[in-house]
């Protein structure tokens, strides 16, 4: 089972609010489906924006041969600097 970390949109008003969950899917889910596992929060339309992940899980998962997206990539690399 090929397995992707990427975000996953949630919110009552998604066009002008969005933010995301930080998530494990299969990789033939669709962006919003069920996941494996929840790894964190990003909220874009703060400012400065909101990002919380659990690194340790994060790495878990990594290691195990999961592919994390592009978007992700990029939080993960910012969040690691700023902590």
């Amino acid at each position: 089972m090929a397995v992707r970390i990427r975000l996953k949109r949630i919110g009552k008003c998604p066009i002008k609010r969005p933010h995301f969950r930080i998530a494990v899917f299969n990789e033939t889910r669709e962006r919003d489906s069920r996941f494996i596992e929840q790894l964190g929060f990003y909220s874009p339309v703060k400012n400065p924006p909101l990002v919380k992940i659990n690194k340790e899980r994060y790495d878990f998962w990594v290691k195990r041969g999961a592919q994390p997206s592009e978007t992700v990539k990029r939080l993960v690399k910012k969040f690691k600097k700023e902590a």
